[in-house]
């Protein structure tokens, strides 16, 4: 079993109240071969809601506003849902603040991307599961 982002299984779930379906994501669900969780909403964050990025360790909003706490709730969660549900691999959405693996926006909302984790990927490497990005 793997765990995927919920986004890519086509659950309007993203920060704009859109899911950036995957076909073979999608598959893989219905064939109960992967489970989609989101770690924003799990966090208590709504869909849609104002764009974040990390900067400086922080995940906030061009406008500022610190959602470290909600989004490292929901890693936190998710990851928690991930070991109890076996699963040993995760795909997950490139470049989010959550999802991203290896390459992540850089916090000037500018569409510039840094090396870097998103939190839930960060959490989930740590529980010792295989991360790649879709």
């Amino acid at each position: 079993m793997e765990v995927v982002s919920a986004c890519l299984a086509g659950i309007a779930c993203r920060y704009d109240g859109t899911a950036q379906e995957a076909p073979e994501i999608v598959a893989a669900v219905r064939q109960g071969k992967a489970l989609p969780l989101c770690p924003e909403m799990l966090g208590g964050l709504p869909a849609p809601r104002q764009a974040a990025e990390i900067k400086e360790g922080c995940v906030v909003t061009a406008e500022g506003i610190d959602l470290t706490q909600p989004f490292q709730k929901g890693a936190e969660i998710a990851t928690q849902i991930a070991i109890l549900a076996g699963c040993r691999k995760a795909v997950l959405k490139a470049r989010s603040p959550s999802c991203g693996c290896g390459r992540i926006y850089d916090g000037t909302f500018s569409g510039h991307l840094v090396e870097g984790d998103g939190l839930w990927a960060q959490a989930l490497k740590k529980a010792g599961i295989e991360v790649k990005v879709r």
